[in-house]
């Protein structure tokens, strides 16, 4: 079988192609930046230059694969909201119609918990009304549901959904801004916004590898599903703050700080941030409604239908990911 990766050069899409790799599959890794691409061509993948924004880049890219798995996207919660649209929309859209067109026999969408967004009564599932907080949680879902749109025409798809992705190689995104910024004795190493007791689930890069690896393997059951994908368990921020400072050595925040407050303290850190261009949620306002509002998910669905068991819980997985900092010079 022959796999089309978008975001290869990526984080996920690097774990994700590895573990292809060793499993036998030919492997096609898709980038908007070929300079980017020497691990790849490293591991003997076939490298094709494709842009979401550029439609007519797309049909050579997914031309003679057999499935695509496509992770690309605009990944950011503070971002252009003309650019989520142009990249995870309508970029899926040109990407998904590509592949019915050349014939491809499944395409499987990597999408978030985030088109889920809070559950008033934790844990949601896959039926969950979906109340995206952000305009990253909105894109993607508008995105499937133009998957789904297309699957009414033929295109075999599989949504899958993980929840917040941590690992080693993780360098540029919220989980390795907060584990950096208790680390380093940032703000939120002193404060917990609020009591901390909201619910917040996290997964290891190489269960989500997992997931999307068990879906290609197993087409008669996740063809036109959607599954999340996510630890077996969530936390309160209270325990993850915990974890994490008993992992770095350091004491965890001894102080709360009512919400309101801390949103007005974060204004001047959301200047700062715009100023330099920046897109780090640990510096914005909108991160207080990230971590008052639960985020907690079943994984059942995958569990039953796919076999999906989740290899990583919090402590194992961030003394893995901090290892690996520390190992490259982060920490």
């Amino acid at each position: 079988m022959k796999i089309l990766v978008t975001g290869a050069s990526g984080f996920l899409g690097g774990h994700l192609i590895d573990e292809l790799s060793k499993k036998g599959y030919s492997v096609r890794g898709m980038v908007r930046n070929p300079a980017k691409a020497g691990r790849l061509r490293e591991l003997g993948v076939e490298v094709f230059y494709g842009d979401l924004t550029l439609h007519d880049t797309l049909y050579s890219a997914v031309k003679g694969v057999d499935a695509v798995v496509h992770l690309a996207a605009y990944y950011t919660f503070v971002g252009s909201k003309k650019l989520y649209r142009l990249v995870n929309v309508d970029g899926t859209r040109a990407l998904a119609e590509a592949s019915l067109k050349a014939g491809v026999k499944r395409f499987i969408y990597c999408s978030t918990t985030e088109a889920i967004g809070p559950v008033r009564n934790p844990p949601g599932d896959e039926l969950t009304p979906p109340n995206p907080q952000f305009e990253y949680g909105r894109s993607k879902l508008a995105a499937e549901e133009v998957v789904r749109d297309l699957g009414s025409k033929g295109l075999d798809y599989t949504i899958v959904r993980p929840s917040g992705i941590y690992g080693p190689r993780n360098v540029n995104d919220v989980a390795y801004w907060f584990i950096m910024n208790v680390a380093k004795g940032g703000v939120f190493s002193k404060f917990m916004v609020g009591d901390g007791n909201y619910l917040v689930q996290f997964t290891h890069v190489k269960d989500v590898v997992e997931g999307f690896t068990l879906v290609l393997e197993n087409p008669e059951v996740s063809s036109r599903q959607t599954y999340i994908i996510s630890d077996e368990n969530a936390y309160t921020y209270r325990e993850v703050y915990q974890i994490l400072a008993e992992l770095l050595d350091k004491e965890p925040p001894k102080y709360t700080i009512h919400p309101i407050l801390a949103k007005g303290l974060l204004a001047f850190t959301e200047i700062y941030d715009r100023l330099r261009g920046g897109d780090n949620l640990m510096l914005r306002m909108k991160i207080v409604d990230a971590v008052t509002t639960h985020r907690a998910y079943r994984i059942d669905k995958a569990k039953k239908e796919l076999g999906y068991r989740p290899q990583y819980d919090l402590r194992r997985g961030l003394r893995d990911t901090i290892k690996w900092y520390r190992d490259n010079g982060y920490l």
